[in-house]
């Protein structure tokens, strides 16, 4: 099922923005790359928050987006556990000097908070995604009933 809406491509666009921005930084980056992640994981990452323009107007695979959304939920619970309680420490090899050690200091202060906002916002895309599929589905079995790793995601993304 290729997803075309507009709301969709909307909240990607977001997320997209405030990974690159928030989420993988230039301070935060190397300390990312340290976590126990997959290649399989950071690939399916990587698509959904760098590509966008790739499948803009072809549209978006249904089954492709829950399979990155079980990726970025995993992302962010190992973020939530391994990296956030000790980003300052692990990113302190990264400090800058003068002026620029103040946006540094934000970033690392803020990475909880702003790991929370695209966790939050993940969800809103994949509360949007279901309500899609069970539509399209007329009948049929919903994609995401289907997609292993997603009987897990507010777990994940909430951290409940």
């Amino acid at each position: 099922m290729q997803i075309r809406d507009a709301q969709v491509v909307r909240l990607i666009e977001q997320i997209s923005h405030h990974y690159q921005i928030n989420i993988a930084s230039r301070y935060v980056r190397p300390a990312l790359l340290q976590m126990a992640l997959e290649k399989q994981e950071w690939d399916l990452i990587e698509v959904l928050t760098e590509k966008l323009e790739q499948y803009r107007y072809q549209g978006f695979d249904l089954d492709y987006l829950y399979k990155q959304i079980v990726a970025v939920a995993q992302f962010v619970s190992v973020c939530r556990r391994d990296l956030a309680p000790n980003l300052r420490t692990r990113a302190a090899s990264t400090t800058p000097p003068g002026s620029e050690r103040v946006m540094w200091d934000m970033t690392i202060s803020n990475f909880a908070a702003n790991l929370k906002v695209f966790a939050d916002m993940v969800n809103e895309l994949y509360v949007l995604l279901v309500n899609l599929d069970k539509r399209g589905a007329k009948g049929h079995r919903p994609i995401y009933l289907q997609v292993p790793g997603l009987e897990n995601i507010g777990r994940l993304l909430v951290g409940g």
